[in-house]
């Protein structure tokens, strides 16, 4: 006849603690779980854009920056600080946007296929219907960041070229002199930019850029 083996106090004690932990553990684990936040939201396409616009903004500062320490001049100092305060100012656009600060893109001339001159767009720019040779063809198109009056920034133009740009998805278009040197075929300020673009966008993917003067 087999002998039941019995437990002593101390023995039993440390059972029971033992399987409060396991059973604690599990609560524990549990309420974690049912605790975890929710998983990101996915950015919706016209915040894509958005930030890809002010991504594209920033680079193209930065590259200029780049160019003019890189062969510096009289006025690289003066241009260089200048360019520091936009980036500046985009960097409080992209945390405001929601967008990743400091997230920058160059601006590619070879990212969009060429887009047909539009026949006769309807223009935004105080009625100047110009037209001329087509030019940057397949460039986006976004602003520098600079006030002032409706102007713009190539690395192709010198200053007192006339580029008119025509934004294809709204058909709103503005000739701007060329006044300084930045990264790209064309960069447009503030003000010429408010002139085509598009409402909460900052990146013109669909233009056509024309020299006529």
């Amino acid at each position: 006849m087999s002998r039941r083996r019995t437990l002593g106090p101390k023995k039993k004690l440390a059972l029971l603690v033992s399987a409060a932990t396991v059973a604690g553990g599990g609560a524990f684990v549990m309420a974690n779980t049912s605790n975890a936040a929710p998983p990101p939201t996915t950015r919706s396409a016209a915040d894509s854009t958005v930030c890809q616009g002010l991504a594209t903004a920033l680079g193209n500062n930065q590259k200029f920056i780049e160019g003019q320490r890189a062969a510096p001049d009289a006025q690289s100092e003066a241009r260089i600080a200048n360019r520091e305060a936009v980036i500046a100012q985009i960097q409080r656009q992209q945390e405001a946007s929601g967008c990743t600060v400091g997230e920058s893109a160059q601006d590619s001339q070879a990212a969009q296929p060429q887009q047909p001159a539009p026949s006769q767009p309807a223009a935004e720019d105080g009625g100047a219907q110009a037209s001329g040779e087509q030019v940057c063809n397949g460039s986006t198109v976004t602003l520098s960041g600079e006030g002032g009056a409706p102007a713009a920034s190539s690395n192709q133009f010198p200053a007192g070229t006339k580029l008119k740009v025509t934004n294809l998805d709204n058909n709103k278009s503005t000739t701007v002199e060329v006044t300084s040197v930045s990264g790209s075929c064309v960069l447009l300020n503030d003000a010429a930019f408010e002139q085509v673009r598009e409402a909460g966008k900052f990146l013109i993917r669909r233009a056509v850029i024309e020299k006529v003067g």
